[in-house]
């Protein structure tokens, strides 16, 4: 005989960072295989030291990273993870980032500056990464900057959902924050049942970060339910401007829809001074106890990443999530 043949077996591994367990542990409870213990620390000058307690030789592994607070060691850390698997010969790396480091930094605005979010790419890619599993980029462009798959997923229906039951019969106009959103509120007014759009006219000052300056609503919004959705809330200055202006248009109420909740300072304390009633976003990054909100409601994003892997790990169409041919 010429050959040894081997039945084929694959093996789902999960792999959690330390930025967020608690959701990669949700993922498990959901796909029904608990994260792989692993050795992680610090050495005493900061530099980070992975290990994984079991084999993942031949493994189809999943490495799932909460990018939070200290961005660039949680990248560091994920970096060093990927290549630990890579050297103990995992079959196939996906690298799950709920929120994408540096995706804000997609493009040159000007002279002499980064693509951070192309270097970001380059980074998974160059440790060992195979494909990446995201969720609701800033801009759907950075899906090219990988070379290799990417896995976009949309929390819109999520979101969506809760917003169509809590808020049902009430008229709703769909908000973009600024008119870079406002394909996404398009995408927003579809799900809603093809309700109308506005958006907020306003200027941004490029050299200086995080300042806003917002000037008016263009759309109907008297007497209306307004529901700004955007992509992530940061410091929070672009919708507390924004709710201003629209409940100085005579806005009924205003609520928020957002994936990723970043809420760096002073987020917290301007969403709960603002005139905003809700603000609806997933737990794709975590929320320690200082950044809750009683106006602030956090849905699980853990379902959507668990059945994307599946379909990944079975080879079979993430599309279909969303309600496309397979």
């Amino acid at each position: 005989m010429g050959s040894i043949v081997a039945e084929n077996r694959k093996s789902l591994m999960l792999f959690s960072g330390r930025g967020f367990p608690e959701l990669a542990t949700e993922i498990g409870e959901v796909l029904g295989v608990a994260p792989t213990p692993s050795d992680a620390y610090e050495f005493a000058n900061g530099e980070i030291f992975v290990r994984f307690k079991e084999s993942v030789r031949g493994s189809d592994a999943f490495v799932v990273q909460s990018v939070t607070h200290g961005v660039n060691k949680w990248v560091m850390e994920t970096l060093i993870m990927v290549d630990a698997l890579k050297r103990g010969s995992a079959k196939r790396i996906t690298v799950v980032l709920p929120f994408y480091p540096y995706s804000r930094q997609d493009k040159k605005h000007r002279g002499r500056e980064p693509i951070s979010a192309r270097l970001v790419a380059d980074l998974l890619r160059t440790a060992g990464a195979n494909r990446i599993l995201t969720v609701d980029l800033h801009t759907a462009q950075i899906q090219g900057f990988f070379d290799g798959p990417v896995d976009h997923l949309f929390a819109m229906d999520i979101l969506a959902e809760y917003v169509q039951r809590k808020y049902a019969g009430r008229p709703m106009t769909v908000v973009a924050p600024d008119s870079g959103r406002v394909r996404v509120a398009e995408r927003w007014t579809d799900r809603l049942g093809g309700c109308p759009l506005a958006f907020i006219h306003k200027t941004r000052d490029p050299s200086k970060p995080n300042q806003v300056v917002a000037n008016r609503v263009v759309g109907d919004v008297e007497g209306r339910v307004c529901l700004i959705v955007d992509d992530m809330i940061d410091t929070g200055g672009t919708i507390c401007k924004a709710a201003e202006i629209l409940h100085e248009a005579n806005a009924a109420d205003v609520l928020v829809a957002s994936t990723h909740a970043l809420l760096s300072d002073p987020a917290t304390e301007r969403l709960k001074n603002s005139r905003i009633s809700e603000v609806v976003v997933t737990n794709t990054l975590p929320l320690p106890p200082e950044k809750q909100l009683d106006k602030l409601t956090v849905l699980s994003i853990a379902p959507l990443l668990a059945r994307a892997i599946r379909e990944v790990f079975d080879d079979g169409s993430v599309t279909t999530l969303f309600g496309g041919l397979s």
